[in-house]
């Protein structure tokens, strides 16, 4: 654990959040709430528990795929292996899950290209970030 650089792990975990307010916000909300059959104008739960929820597991995810990619990654391997993990590990196990519960193709291009792009930015700025 002690060549994990927080400060990165910090900056990576604001990425995704940040990511995440425009994919599922003016890019993607209206076609994510009719694929998920969320009603955007529903409450889903205080927002703080919902933000901060989110931050925490985007904390948790980019602290372990720091500890994955190891000290000073080479920029080039930490952004394909980040691209990597979105597409073959969580696009894939959302793919999983999508066919079983009959979801739309929709609805994991969505799912999987925000977590996709969330771990490729992990890898972009975990290996920048030395």
């Amino acid at each position: 654990m002690g060549h994990i650089n927080f400060m990165a792990v910090l900056a990576a975990a604001a990425s995704a959040f940040l990511l995440g307010g425009l994919w599922y916000g003016p890019l993607f909300k209206q076609a994510w709430c009719r694929e998920a059959g969320v009603d955007p104008a529903a409450s889903n739960g205080h927002p703080a528990r919902i933000f901060g929820g989110a931050f925490v597991l985007s904390l948790i995810a980019a602290g372990a795929f720091a500890y994955f990619l190891g000290p000073q990654p080479a920029p080039a391997r930490a952004i394909a292996v980040g691209a990597i993990a979105g597409v073959c590990w969580v696009a894939a196990s959302f793919g999983i899950n999508y066919l079983f519960a009959g979801r739309s193709l929709k609805l994991w291009l969505i799912d999987g290209g925000y977590h996709t792009l969330q771990f490729t930015l992990y890898g972009v700025i975990l290996g920048l970030w030395h």
